[in-house]
Parts: structure tokens; C-alpha cells; sequence
């Protein structure tokens, strides 16, 4: 809200003599909310936002634009060579996907991303009404990766009857719980009856938490043809069967026992000079040795 003050004069045969002064209040008949429909994202994730306006006036107040920063924050290239800042975005709007809502009902938007920044035109908000906005945007390479790291998105709202820009932030956080993948390799790829195979699993966590003993993680397989285990290893450590796995030679299910598996934590970093992000995961490895059972 705008406050404003206001004095009169008048003078006569040189002699100057001021009124009272005045208070007055200009009063906002808008408001702006931003909000995430998910508090986290990671690396290519896709977020939905809603920017929501209100209007408590007695008029429709129109030709309304919103444009949203995506994030955008300043980096300095270089390293230790520090160069001009320039401005980093790390959100793509999701073309054609914003959606706009006046007291409930769809209506035909304007929204296109250029130069890092959202740009919402042509709102009509009723009198006592209100309208919505919903997009999506896709983390992108500039996106800050690893533990503490946030997403923070400016919305702001101005229109010819608007005194004064109406802004608000939405932030999202970096998921920080483990995100595994893993990969599957035989050695040989060909192999006579009863012949001896080696399987090697590629177990990757792109997560900034590791996954630890304690946490409930399982690796299962089921080997046909069924798998006479002479070796298995897990990061070049031995694994017994009953402690550090179960497997059943009847059906060739192999399973891990609760405790085996952990995986440490990706690491990222940001190029010192685009400024792009990039993670390292991190990395265990399940061999599991044997001989063909055929027939």
C-alpha cells in the first residue's frame, strides 16, 4: 500500500503561509500469489506452477501482464579469473502449456518465454473476481544440483491501473533422496552349455544422499538359465550366501540381504565458465560369478 502526503500554499505580498498536511493511503485492489504444486525437483524434472491474482475492487480492471523471472539469477564466469556477470535461467517455460482460469473458467491466454523471462499479457481480473494461471517449466542445466540448493521464481503483475508492481516468489528445493539406476553386463556374451558367465550390475546413485545399511534396499534377480554361484562381490568384497545374499538354485532367484547394498552420493559441480551443472553419481558394483545350469 502507497501512502502519500500533500501541502498547499498560498502566499500574498511576498508572505508564504502553508496548509495542514495531508495523509492520504492509496489501497491495493490486487494481490498476487506464486506457488509450486511440488516443494522439490531434479536434474530435467518438470514443475507446475500457479499464479493466482485477486481483485477485491468494484471494477474489472484489465490489460493486466504478469511476467515471471524462471528462476533467473546472476553468475560470474571465470573461476579464479573472475569475468561480467551475466544472468543465468535456470527453468525453460514448457511451451503452450500455461492455462488461464477467470472465476473458473478457461479462457484464452497470451504467454511466451523470450530472453529468460515469462511474459503473461491480456488479463481481465472482474470486479471482486480473481484468475488463474497455471504452467509448467523443466529444470535445465543451469538448475543448481546437490544439498541446499533451491529454485526461487519471481511473478510479478503490473497494468497501467496498477501504482506499483505486484510481485511475488515461489522456491523449490533440490531433492536430496537417493535416485538410483542401475545396468546389467554378461561376460562372456556367448557362452557353451555349462559354460561360466560372469553378470556385473552397475548400480548408480544421482542423489546428494547416500544410500546407507540402514536403508530398505533390495537387489533381486531372477537368473534363467539358472546360475550355479561360485563368486559374489560387491565393491570387491565378498558376499557369503545366508548374510550377504539368498539365492535358490531351483528357481534362480538371487536377492541381497537387508544391510548389502549402499551406494555413496552423486557430486556436483558447476562449469566455472558457462555455468552449467553436471553430477557425477555415484558408483557400487555387483558381480555375481557361476556356471550355466542347462536342461
Amino acid at each position: 500500500m502507497a501512502v502519500f502526503y500533500n501541502q498547499a500554499t498560498i502566499s500574498y505580498n511576498g508572505n508564504i503561509t502553508g496548509s495542514n498536511i495531508i495523509t492520504g493511503e492509496i489501497v491495493e485492489v490486487l494481490s498476487l500469489s506464486k506457488s509450486a504444486v511440488t516443494d522439490t525437483y531434479t536434474d530435467g524434472s518438470s514443475i507446475v506452477y500457479t499464479i493466482s491474482i485477486v481483485n477485491t475492487g468494484s471494477e474489472d480492471i484489465s490489460e493486466l501482464t504478469v511476467t515471471d523471472d524462471l528462476g533467473s539469477y546472476s553468475f560470474t564466469p571465470g573461476g579464479e579469473t573472475p569475468g561480467t556477470p551475466v544472468t543465468l535461467t535456470p527453468l525453460t517455460y514448457d511451451a503452450g502449456s500455461a492455462v488461464l482460469y477467470v472465476n473458473g473458467v478457461q479462457k484464452p491466454v497470451q504467454a511466451g518465454a523470450a530472453g529468460g523471462t515469462l511474459t503473461i499479457s491480456g488479463i481481465t481480473v472482474p470486479a471482486e473476481g480473481s484468475a488463474v494461471i497455471i504452467y509448467t517449466a523443466k529444470a535445465n542445466s543451469f538448475a543448481p544440483l546437490g544439498e541446499n540448493a533451491v529454485i526461487t521464481n519471481t511473478a510479478s503483475l503490473t497494468g497501467a491501473r496498477i501504482p506499483e508492481t505486484v510481485s511475488d516468489s515461489a522456491q523449490v528445493t533440490h531433492d536430496s533422496t537417493p535416485d538410483l539406476a542401475i545396468s546389467k553386463s554378461l561376460t562372456p556374451s556367448t557362452v557353451s552349455g555349462n559354460g561360466e558367465v560372469t553378470y556385473t550390475f552397475l548400480i548408480q546413485n544421482y542423489g546428494s544422499s547416500p544410500v546407507t545399511a540402514s536403508d530398505p534396499t533390495e537387489f533381486r534377480d531372477v537368473f534363467d538359465p539358472v546360475l550355479s554361484i561360485s563368486e559374489v562381490t560387491f565393491n570387491d568384497t565378498p558376499l557369503a550366501q545366508g548374510t550377504g545374499y539368498t539365492y535358490s538354485i531351483a528357481d534362480g532367484v538371487f536377492t541381497s540381504t537387508p544391510g548389502t547394498i549402499t551406494v555413496p552420493a552423486a557430486e556436483y559441480s558447476q562449469d566455472p565458465d558457462s555455468g552449467a551443472w553436471s553430477v557425477r553419481p555415484g558408483t557400487s558394483t555387483l558381480i555375481i560369478t557361476g556356471t550355466l545350469v542347462s536342461g
